[in-house]
């Protein structure tokens, strides 16, 4: 380069004054070149040093000291080569570079394969090792396709630096600057590539000493040679971190180098420019190819470096001694293997070149990869909306098959897969006693021709005779199995067991079986003869078996994929997004049809001449565009017309072609896999172009191969876009930051092709960086699959069954209902009976609230709010006539917890202190003012200003107050304080409260009710029928207190297992029954029982029973709220039961879901019944017909829960048809209803004294 250089000054002297600047710039790149050199020899310094730590790690590890002094002896010549590429940088024409760089590649090879050995010999070493860690089978098959994809690519490192050289040597001078310019760029980016991968290698390094270091014998006895071990490991650790210390600083040397070198290539430029304007010519097209795809390469490379890295760490211990080492050994076989192949390619010359220019288009950049995926995805919701769904490409029919196999699937099946010329009967035994299991054995049966072109019915009638005859052979004709239906034509599925016929394909031509349900003839046909019963649950597509064969095995795939003869996906989708289905709730398979994609001109900018070819001489030109990019049915043919055309153009062949080269069909795609075959892929190209009646020479087979190569590769990449496209919806659809899942696979192309699998992965990761997709092979996805689908199906049906068995006794029938409310009419009579009050449950207590408002009520009012730790005092103004209304102020006092536990005496104390503060708060001091007490405590009232506190409740335990007037001890606090003096009107209880604050609103409202924490209700009763009160003139409101309705064991008949173990746990056994079937303080509860069953019984979460929910109360009612609401999907639910502590599946959310509705429901209707037995009271009492009437309502669970107004409303309707019932929602009750009973009581008292 030095000698180019100083030619090139001296040429620039006698050129044009243009040229002035250039032996600077040439003496300047004559000194980077000699820094070059020195920074590769100090590289060379340090892989020696290397070496020498790798001889004290060899000592370390007893009993090989002989491998490890050869390691040290190869650390030793991989650093001699290192210094000598260096030394081929900076010194040598760029000439020689590239074949230099070729021969050390080969010489790195042969050093490999020796580390391979010996790292076997380690590995054996490891084996003996406990292993500690299990299931590393895939990472170490990460690893390997790994390691064939760094050989694949060093394969083409050698050969582009062949190339390199070849066109370096031998060209005029006018073309060399510019030559080794792109060259020297290609140099740069190469080794910066390098450095990075060196660097990658040093973290690796790093990462294998930390777990050098941390690792412990985990091994029981094994004493003295375990703790050994851990010496050796952590020294072995320290060592490792040096030389991952070492070949970090490598690393930033190399990319110095590599800045170097791009300097130079930038230099060359302007001399390569400033000598001569022309040469350029192709070479320079070939070179930015070159450079291109080996940046592109390395940049794969060190990617390669770190994911070997992770996958490595990943591992244990114990078992990857042995793995790494089978993995080297390969590498190291592989490496040798390059030699062949790298001097094949470097005496290519320009072929490979010459194939990637001519299919340029063929070759798809990671940008139109990603175009392609972000397309298919529109396509996708095309296919789901119902809308436009006729006219989308990509159709999404869906399967109807709405779960994947969890692992617990049990039984004896039955399979048919119905495919071609050839069908095939199953019997598929799958058991579940804690070691998954599945046994099958299969019988092939032919299919005459004239069977295939006969009546439907005589094609259903063959296939009822040979299952007959195959169970007759496993004597197993006089049980009823579950069936699956493999049935791979065109269908239009309608239900998981119906399945019709749009048209039939591979050459059968069956009359009357077109726009027919398949299953129906089955089912006729086996019903004619008779002999045997078979239960037909599912008819299945092939991809959706192939996801369900896998799923069985791995419980995370919830993808299918089939990449064969044709190609197909599915995948599971949200219920909520897919309109062709009626229901919101769980998933389904989709049967995407994704052969189609393209149809409507989406791939047309990517599709080629070779396509459009395919495409014209098909059976059905114009449809299944993408299948004829990717499927195995079109790829040995689209190879065939790119060797036809080149052959024909004169650029192989020497422009002969054979007459079978012309044959359509005759280049299969199985040759396209035997031509990438590692080691023997040119010499089968070889021997399939001679069968061919060609004559090939070595430079046509290498094209052959690239031809194949970029086929097959196109078809890799494009089936990797449109599955991320998938895979990224499926994350979407989860909501979750990575998705972590599986796809089954199956199809000749992605089991045969050497190398279709690695690329199609490689594809998927590059476009989903933030996912972890696992891909799993399928083993009979129509024969073992239809299985599992029938198997999942039969699982469901039973869970099912077993559940709604458990589920009936909560759901009541319109009868029970009438019943429930019949019996509250009789306890309501008892209640307000004087002989039967003592023995009622419901209590009916008067209230001596004798009047709702009338609308005339006005003026200031106080009302006092005591049921709590917190206590309110309101001033509530009425106003009358036009300005008619109520106006509201209050304030919040705190009771402290020694005031509720002390007397009686600084219990209201307190409270009148409080009544103080507000009115000077409110500037009302020494105002004398009616007031209303809600007193939210078990009172015995005996006027409506006297109630007779029975038992304190809610913490309170004040002395001196139970069995005394409330009313005379607030007057009493009163007079003590001799700051004011107060009108004590009412005492007041939150259900007559809400029946007046809605009263006021509405005049025909004449009930309350309570349904919150706990629940009740009041109404309006004749006096006449209130025996405990002296009068027949007039109304009184009764508070019913009906959460005690069943006390007596009039509801024991309704009640479930469930509620009483709700009660047996609760702080009062045997008490308010019917408040804890109907309120929100037990209905979580009762949920969370419900749930503990069904996991006992297998029926959800697995069968697992976490500590979460064995603990009480953790699911609270407001759960129950969230978990119905109608906008809630499946993914809320599921991260409530997460918050919960409880892992669930799709399926244990809408089971989850549809045990809350249940138990919401029965509460609801329950309600309903008893309002329906007031409501028809009132009605009786008056005489009518009909009665219109309005019910104020107050509580959380009313007016929180989605559905239970609605349902409590409607069973109301239902029970008393002969009542117009509206409900009105109060607002504070217990303040503004105990204000308003005292205005009413002001009203008729002033009424009174006129």
């Amino acid at each position: 380069m030095g000698m180019m250089s100083t030619e090139a000054g001296m040429m620039g002297t006698e050129m044009e004054p243009m040229t002035t600047g250039v032996g600077m710039e040439a003496t300047t790149l004559g000194s980077m070149s000699t820094e070059m050199g020195t920074m590769t020899t100090k590289i060379g310094m340090m892989s020696t040093e290397m070496g020498v730590m790798s001889t004290e790690m060899g000592t370390m590890t007893t009993g090989v000291e002989m491998e490890a002094t050869t390691l040290e002896s190869m650390s030793t010549e991989m650093g001699m080569l290192s210094t000598q590429m260096g030394t081929a940088t900076t010194g040598t024409a760029m000439g020689t570079t590239g074949t230099e760089m070729g021969t050390m590649t080969t010489q790195m090879g042969t050093t490999t394969t020796q580390m391979g050995a010996m790292s076997t010999e380690a590995g054996m070493m490891g084996t003996e090792m406990e292993p500690m860690t299990t299931g590393v089978g895939m990472e170490a098959t990460t690893l390997e396709s790994m390691s064939t994809q760094m050989k694949s690519m060093t394969t083409k490192i050698g050969m582009m630096s062949t190339q390199m050289g070849t066109a370096t040597t031998g060209t005029g001078m006018g073309t060399t600057g510019t030559e080794s310019e792109t060259m020297s760029t290609d140099m740069g980016t190469m080794t910066t590539g390098m450095g990075t991968m060196i660097t990658q290698m040093g973290a690796m390094s790093t990462e294998a000493g930390m777990m050098g270091t941390e690792m412990e014998p985990t091994t029981t006895g094994v004493g003295m040679e375990a703790t050994t071990l851990e010496s050796m490991s952590t020294e072995m650790g320290t060592t490792t971190t040096k030389i991952g210390m070492m070949t970090t600083q490598m690393g930033a040397m190399t990319t110095q180098i590599g800045t170097t070198t791009t300097q130079m290539g930038a230099m060359s430029t302007r001399m390569g420019t400033a000598t001569t304007g022309t040469g350029m010519g192709t070479m320079d097209t070939e070179s930015e190819m070159m450079s291109t795809e080996m940046g592109a390469m390395t940049t794969q490379m060190g990617a390669m470096s770190t994911n070997s890295g992770t996958e490595t760490t990943r591992t244990g211990m114990g078992t990857t001694g042995t793995e790494m080492g089978t993995m080297t050994t390969q590498m190291g076989a592989m490496s040798t293997g390059m030699e062949t192949t790298t001097a094949e390619w470097a005496a290519s010359g320009t072929g490979s070149v010459q194939v990637d220019k001519y299919l340029y288009h063929m070759r798809l950049s990671e940008d139109t990869l990603q175009e392609v995926s972000e397309r298919f995805r529109k396509e996708m919701e095309k296919g789901l909306g119902a809308d436009t769904n006729p006219t989308a490409s990509v159709k999404m029919l869906p399967s109807f098959v709405r779960s994947t196999p969890d692992g617990t699937e049990d039984g004896d099946f039955l399979a048919l897969d119905l495919g071609g010329t050839n069908f095939r009967v199953l019997r598929v035994k799958v058991s579940d006693n804690g070691l998954q299991k599945v046994e099958m054995e299969s019988q092939i049966y032919e299919i005459h021709e004239d069977l295939m072109r006969g009546s439907g019915m005589q094609l259903f009638d063959h296939i009822a005779e040979c299952l007959g005859n195959f169970m007759e052979k496993l004597k197993i004709k006089d049980k009823k199995l579950p069936l699956g239906f493999t049935f791979s034509f065109p269908c239009h599925q309608t239900k998981l067991d119906e399945s019709i016929l749009v048209n039939w394909t591979k050459g059968f031509k069956c009359s009357s079986v077109e726009g027919k349900d398949v299953v129906s003839l089955l089912r006729r046909a086996i019903k004619k003869r008779g002999d045997f019963d078979i239960d037909i649950v599912a008819v299945v597509n092939d991809t959706v078996g192939t996801m369900m064969s896998c799923g069985y095995d791995d419980q995370n795939c919830e993808v299918g994929l089939i990449v064969g003869t044709g190609t197909n996906a599915c995948y599971m989708e949200e219920m909520r997004h897919i309109d062709l289905v009626e229901g919101d709730e769980g998933r389904m398979c989709i049967n995407m049809e994704w052969g189609a994609f393209g149809d409507d001109g989406a791939l047309n900018d990517i599709r080629t001449e070779f396509d459009h070819e395919i495409d014209m001489g098909s059976l059905n030109p114009g449809k299944q565009l993408f299948e004829k990019m990717i499927s195995g049915m079109y790829m040995g043919e689209l190879v065939r017309l790119i060797l036809v055309k080149m052959a024909k153009e004169g650029l192989l062949f020497q422009g002969k072609l054979s007459s079978d080269l012309r044959t359509t069909g005759h280049f299969e795609t199985r040759f396209v896999s035997a031509i990438e075959k590692e080691k023997e892929g040119l010499q089968k190209a070889h021997e399939i172009l001679t069968k061919l009646g060609l004559e090939p020479s070595h430079e046509d087979c290498l094209a052959t191969h690239r031809i194949c190569q970029i086929v097959s590769t196109r078809s890799a990449n494009l089936c990797g876009a449109t599955l991320a496209a998938v895979l990224r919806r499926i994350k979407e659809n989860k909501g979750v930051d990575r998705l972590r899942s599986t796809v089954g696979v199956d199809g000749s192309v992605y089991k045969k092709h050497p190398h279709f699998a690695r690329r199609l992965h490689k594809t998927v990761r590059k476009l989903l960086p933030d996912c972890e997709i696992r891909f799993v092979r399928s083993e009979d996805g129509s024969g073992k699959g239809a299985a599992m689908v029938t198997a999942v199906a039969y699982r469901l049906a039973a869970q099912h069954k077993a559940r709604q068995k458990i589920l009936e006794a909560l759901k009541l029938s319109h009868e029970q209902l009438l019943e429930v409310k019949r019996r509250m009419r009789v306890e309501m009579e008892k209640g307000l009976g004087k002989e039967t009050h003592a023995e009622a449950t419901v209590k009916m207590l008067p209230t001596y609230v004798c009047s709702t408002p009338d609308g005339t009520e006005k003026g200031d009012f106080l009302a006092l709010d005591l049921g709590g730790t917190n206590f309110r005092v309101l001033l509530v103004r009425v106003r009358n006539g036009m300005r008619r209304g109520v106006e509201m102020h209050n304030k919040i006092y705190s009771i402290p917890l020694e005031v509720m536990q002390g007397t009686g005496e600084e219990l209201f104390d307190h409270i009148v202190h409080c009544i103080s503060d507000f009115l000077e708060y409110m500037g009302m001091k020494g105002v004398s003012l009616p007031l209303g007490f809600t007193f939210s405590f078990p009172c015995k009232q005996t006027n409506l200003d006297e109630g007779i506190l029975l038992k304190w409740t809610k913490g309170f335990k004040a002395t001196g107050c139970e069995g005394e007037d409330v009313v005379s001890l607030l007057k009493e606090a009163i007079h003590r304080r001799e700051e004011f003096d107060l009108d004590v009107v009412a005492v007041v209880n939150d259900t007559v409260g809400t029946m007046m604050t809605c009263g006021y609103e509405d005049p025909y409202c004449e009930v309350g009710l309570i349904v919150g924490t706990g629940s009740n209700a009041c109404y309006m009763e004749e006096m006449r029928n209130v025996e405990l009160v002296e009068g027949d003139e007039g109304r009184m409101c009764v508070n019913m207190e009906w959460g005690a309705f069943g006390d007596n064991g009039c509801l024991d008949d309704i009640q479930t297992e469930f509620d009483l173990a709700v009660d047996e746990l609760s702080l009062n056994p045997g008490k308010q029954r019917f408040e804890k079937m109907i309120s929100g303080m037990y209905l979580g509860e009762i949920v969370r029982n419900i749930l503990m069953d069904f996991t006992k019984r297998g029926l959800l979460f697995r069968g697992r029973i976490s500590e979460r929910l064995k603990t009480r109360g953790i699911f609270e009612t407001k759960f129950l709220s969230q978990i119905e609401s109608d906008c809630l999907a499946l993914l809320q639910v599921r991260s409530i039961l997460q918050h919960l502590g409880l892992e669930s599946t799709c399926d244990d959310s809408i089971i989850v879901k549809e045990v809350c509705t249940v138990v919401a429901r029965r509460a609801a209707q329950l309600c309903g019944a008893g309002m329906a037995a007031v409501v028809d009271k009132i009605r009786e009492n008056r005489g009518l017909e009909f009665l219109k009437v309005t019910v104020g309502v107050d509580g959380t669970l009313y007016k929180l829960h989605p559905h239970f107004s609605a349902i409590m409303q409607d069973t109301v309707r239902q029970l008393s048809p002969c009542c117009e019932v509206t409900f009105l929602q109060s607002e504070d009750g217990s303040g503004k209803g105990a204000a308003l009973i005292t205005a009413v009581a002001c009203r008729i008292r002033e009424a009174g004294q006129r």
